[in-house]
C-alpha cells in the first residue's frame, strides 16, 4: 500500500463551549493542550468552526503544525462571518453545512472518529448525545468546569450501559486513550488492497418487490 495514498489520519472532534465565561481560569489552558496533544498523535483536529473553547483546540493543533477541520453552521464563507459572527483563523478546511447549530452538530460528530468534551453548555450536550446514540468513542476532559459532572449524572440516570466513554483530567492520557478506542475500530487494512486499475464494480440493485414496476 502506497502511504501517500492512504487514508489513515484519524479525526478528532473537539466539543465545547463558544462562550467560556462560567469555564474557569484553567479553560484556555487546557483547551490549547488538548488541541496540541491531538496534532501531537497524528490527528486532524475537529470543531465546530467556532469561538471559545474548540477554537482553543484548533489553535493548539495548528501551533503544533497539526491539521484543522472546521464546520460550519452557515451555508457560505459570507454567512459564516456576517451572520454568524464566527472565526476562519487556525482552520485549514471549512466545510459551510448550512444547516444551522443542530443539523451541524449531527454532522460535525458523525464525520469524526472520536469526540472530545471540554468545558460546554447546552450545544455540548446536544453533540454528547448523537456521539452516544452514534456508538462514537467518546473522552471527557475533568476540570474546574461543570460539563463532565453534568455528563456523568446524564450516564447514571439515563440507563444504558456505554463502555466506549472515558474521563481523564490530563489531556495527552485522555487523548491517548481515545486514540485507542478508535484503533479498535479502524479496519484492518492490511487484508484490503485497493486496485486503482479495476473497473468500478455498481452495487447490485435491489429486487423489485413482487408486482411493482421500475419507475
Amino acid at each position: 500500500m502506497d502511504p501517500n495514498h492512504t487514508h489513515l489520519k484519524i479525526k478528532l472532534c473537539v466539543s465545547g463551549a463558544a462562550e467560556t465565561g462560567h469555564c474557569g481560569a484553567d479553560a484556555y489552558d487546557k483547551g490549547v493542550e488538548l488541541g496540541r496533544q491531538i496534532a501531537k498523535q497524528g490527528a486532524a483536529c475537529v470543531t465546530g468552526a467556532t469561538t471559545g473553547f474548540p477554537l482553543w483546540a484548533a489553535m493548539g493543533a495548528k501551533e503544533v503544525g497539526g491539521f484543522s477541520i472546521g464546520f460550519s453552521p452557515a451555508n457560505s464563507e459570507r454567512e459564516h462571518i456576517e451572520q454568524y459572527n464566527l472565526p476562519v483563523e487556525y482552520m485549514d478546511v471549512i466545510v459551510y453545512t448550512g444547516f444551522g447549530y443542530p443539523g451541524r452538530d449531527l454532522i460535525l460528530t458523525r464525520s469524526s472518529d472520536a469526540v472530545l468534551f471540554g468545558c460546554g453548555r447546552i450545544g455540548t450536550i446536544h453533540e454528547f448525545t448523537i456521539a452516544f446514540e452514534d456508538q462514537k468513542p467518546i473522552g471527557i476532559l475533568e476540570a474546574g468546569w461543570e460539563t463532565d459532572e453534568v455528563i456523568k449524572n446524564i450516564l447514571e440516570n439515563g440507563h444504558r450501559a456505554n463502555d466506549r466513554i472515558v474521563f481523564d483530567t490530563d489531556p495527552k492520557a485522555l487523548v491517548e486513550r481515545v486514540m485507542e478506542l478508535v484503533n479498535k475500530d479502524r479496519i484492518n487494512r492490511a487484508s484490503f488492497h485497493f486496485d486503482p486499475a479495476a473497473p468500478a464494480q455498481p452495487p447490485h440493485p435491489a429486487p423489485l418487490a413482487l408486482g411493482s414496476e421500475e419507475q
